[in-house]
């Protein structure tokens, strides 16, 4: 297979990553959408129970403010009809208290529809924020079984693909992981740090020489002499195990870049126990 093939393998696995990664995240912002128009939702119910209650209280002002105007009306007509007709006093006052029992009935009547209708909005209120809090239940768990996928994937992607191999390779992305990797006693690790302009820097039986760096993006170009050839990495990526052969029997070397910075880089070269030792610059 050649190297082109391999890059554009390289690449459509990464793209899948990305695009799952992007896809999760997704998720995560519709779930918390979700939870937020859910709130809103409660807010805005509890604000038309409140002017509900709040118009309900004023019609009841305005039927007393009324009741007592009929009774002032009331008694002036009394007292005119009395003048007229001679009737009684007595008579007057039956007549009165009559009407306003028929009143006070009628705002009874009328206050117990008042308190219904309150009784009736509360129990739907109720029941639309016990929905609510089932669906915010529901989001809750879907949004802890984002994260346990998102740790997952973050698990996964400790391991690289290797550009030459496309096999899944242990790597450093600091300067512990890679005292890590040596505790293990798999391979050589040799540290490195290259600056762009300066000569090839020797590690092992190999030379590096930085040719690029962008610290925005994260890229860098990095020229790698091995067996009296020279091989371009062009344009790779940070935590992207860059991998050759050299040597008579064809050993597997990797080179992994965890620092882009302006014009210099710091990584580490990886090689088989049976390599050489490491030369001078």
């Amino acid at each position: 297979m050649s190297t082109l093939a391999v890059e554009k393998q390289i690449n459509v696995r990464t793209a899948a990553a990305s695009h799952e990664t992007i896809l999760r995240r997704a998720l995560l912002a519709v779930a918390v959408i979700y939870i937020i128009l859910s709130l809103y939702l409660i807010f805005e119910t509890r604000g038309r129970l409140t002017s509900a209650i709040t118009a309900q209280d004023a019609a009841i002002e305005r039927l007393r403010e009324r009741q007592a105007k009929t009774e002032d009306d009331l008694r002036a007509s009394n007292q005119a009809l009395s003048q007229q007709l001679g009737i009684t006093e007595r008579g007057l006052q039956a007549a009165y208290a009559g009407t306003t029992a028929e009143l006070r009935q009628n705002q009874r009547v009328f206050e117990r529809r008042m308190q219904d209708q309150q009784n009736a909005a509360a129990d739907q209120v109720t029941f639309e924020v016990a929905g609510v809090r089932t669906e915010l239940n529901v989001a809750k768990k879907e949004i802890a079984a984002t994260r346990t996928d998102l740790d997952s994937t973050k698990v996964k992607l400790d391991r690289a693909i290797g550009d030459l191999t496309g096999q899944s390779s242990l790597i450093a992305r600091t300067r512990e992981d890679l005292e890590e990797l040596r505790h293990r006693g798999d391979r050589n690790y040799y540290e490195f740090t290259l600056t762009k302009g300066e000569h090839a820097t020797r590690l092992s039986t190999v030379s590096l020489q930085l040719k690029k760096a962008d610290a925005k993006k994260g890229k860098f170009t990095l020229n790698v002499a091995s067996d009296d050839c020279v091989i371009e990495k062009k344009d790779r990526g940070v935590a992207e195990p860059l991998q050759f052969y050299t040597g008579r029997d064809r050993q597997l070397y990797e080179v992994v870049i965890f620092t882009v910075e302006k014009n210099r880089v710091t990584g580490y070269l990886s090689t088989p126990k049976s390599s050489g030792m490491v030369a001078g610059e």
